[in-house]
């Protein structure tokens, strides 16, 4: 696992920016995940606490979000490999530059849209903390708070993503409703 980690962490610090903020964002969501399926683990047949099942089925949930963030923080870095490729594209005529300037809105458009997404998800996993947090092991009370301290900074990294994006996606119609969908994902986090 050590290696693992060595290597993502390299791949962060390289002067190719397309591994960033948004990845690391994503993986500080799927961190958070996996601790509070570790958490729900923890709690299955404690004596006082709800049945097998219900930390099960958050255990799983919780599996399937660390996967889909992980995911996601592929997709983050993708989408801007996208739109570096389109700024690379030929503008030595009028057509190319129509194609370019295109394929860069495209593109823009992706980069506020995935880490959107992913904001959803970190969102998803505060609320499971939550549930979980009404009774669990307490033991593994700090391995629970450190899962909402990942995922609250993987929300607000995805949320800067998708802010530094929206101010070069010229269809404004597009950034606000990307900016409106981002806000209601806040409010409904505070709300958690």
């Amino acid at each position: 696992m050590e290696n693992k980690i060595k290597s993502f962490l390299r791949v962060l610090d390289a002067s190719d920016n397309s591994t960033g903020g948004g990845t690391a964002s994503c993986v500080a969501g799927a961190m958070a995940a996996g601790l509070i399926g570790m958490v729900a683990r923890l709690s299955m047949g404690k004596d006082g606490l709800e049945p097998a099942e219900h930390y099960e089925q958050i255990a799983v949930h919780a599996q399937k979000l660390a996967h889909v963030l992980f995911d996601g923080g592929r997709i983050d870095s993708e989408a801007f490999a996208v739109v570096s490729s389109a700024y690379k594209m030929p503008k030595n005529t009028p057509e190319q530059k129509q194609e370019r300037i295109a394929a860069i809105q495209k593109g823009m458009e992706h980069c506020a849209e995935v880490p959107l997404s992913n904001a959803r998800l970190c969102r998803e996993v505060l609320s499971l903390a939550g549930e979980l947090a009404r009774n669990f092991n307490t033991n593994a009370t700090s391995d629970l708070q450190c899962a909402q301290y990942l995922a609250k900074a993987g929300l607000s990294g995805c949320a800067a993503n998708v802010r530094i994006n929206l101010p070069h996606i010229k269809d404004r119609m597009v950034a606000e409703r990307i900016e409106g969908e981002l806000e209601a994902v806040l409010l409904e986090t505070e709300a958690v």
